[in-house]
């Protein structure tokens, strides 16, 4: 396929305040994992730049390798029983207002990691009583108990990304199914908590299969979306079919609100967690 050249707007601004700083210092000293690093977010600099960071849970190995992350596959090491705790103490000293938490998949756990989540997010809640908390996790395979265990610990806002449309979930993920996920955005507005997706375009997919998407979404109840421009993270990844222009972007948005989403963030570097505090 002939490589399609990166637009001027996707140009990215680095971070270097004392925020920023500080933010690295934190997660290093303690020893954590941040989607921001390992995924080569392109906002790490103006999300670490406001005192701001993604957590990432179960260690930094993966049990999937999907077409389009970066974030490492192989055999995992045993969960860290002490990451719970040090997460929540990490979020302390930032002073997060609202913290996000997302993690590996680790289909080598009989459960998934599932306890993992719900001791990490019993634990964020005692340490930062004022701390409101979204988490994103993986499908559990479609383990709707699973799911449950998650919604009980009862974070505010609990996200699960389809990433992209029915037709190209076979190839971009290795391993989730579309309708399974969609069966988990179901299980989490059915337990009474706010559900969010997030999609990348970008890949070769249609308007009218974004369109399809949407709908699908709110079907199973999920109220909040984000859209971002997928970006190849390196040549073994799959390459970028088309740079989506900002202005398609704000298009999407309108829809998607006209279609019944409670809120959208969608622009060419929007990730999942980007202003997620703004959707509560």
């Amino acid at each position: 396929m002939e490589h399609v050249k990166k637009p001027d707007w996707l140009k990215i601004k680095l971070g270097g305040n004392d925020n920023f700083s500080q933010t690295k210092h934190i997660v290093e000293s303690h020893k954590l994992h941040t989607i921001c690093s390992s995924g080569r977010c392109p906002n790490m600099g103006e999300c670490w730049g406001r005192g701001t960071a993604t957590f990432m849970i179960g260690g930094d190995i993966c049990t999937r390798s999907c077409k389009f992350c970066n974030t490492k596959t192989g055999k995992p090491f045993p969960l860290d029983p002490g990451e719970p705790a040090n997460v929540a103490d990490s979020i302390r000293l930032m002073k997060l207002k609202h913290a996000v938490i997302t993690s590996v998949d680790r289909d080598d756990l009989p459960d998934q990691g599932a306890s993992h989540w719900v001791e990490t997010i019993k634990k964020v809640k005692e340490v930062n009583a004022e701390t409101t908390l979204e988490v994103l996790i993986p499908d559990f395979r479609g383990n709707t108990d699973l799911v449950d265990m998650v919604c009980k610990a009862r974070p505010n806002v609990i996200s699960h990304n389809m990433e992209t449309v029915r037709r190209l979930t076979p190839q971009v993920r290795s391993a989730a199914k579309y309708d399974v996920s969609l069966s988990v955005l179901k299980r989490i507005a059915e337990n009474g908590l706010k559900a969010k997706s997030g999609i990348m375009v970008g890949l070769g997919e249609t308007r009218e299969e974004i369109f399809e998407l949407m709908d699908d979404l709110l079907a199973v109840d999920c109220s909040v979306l984000t859209i971002g421009q997928y970006l190849q993270p390196s040549r073994k990844h799959l390459p970028v079919v088309e740079y989506v222009h900002p202005d398609d972007f704000k298009k999407l948005k309108e829809i998607a609100l006209e279609k019944g989403f409670d809120y959208v963030e969608s622009g060419p570097l929007v990730r999942s967690s980007y202003h997620a505090e703004n959707c509560l």
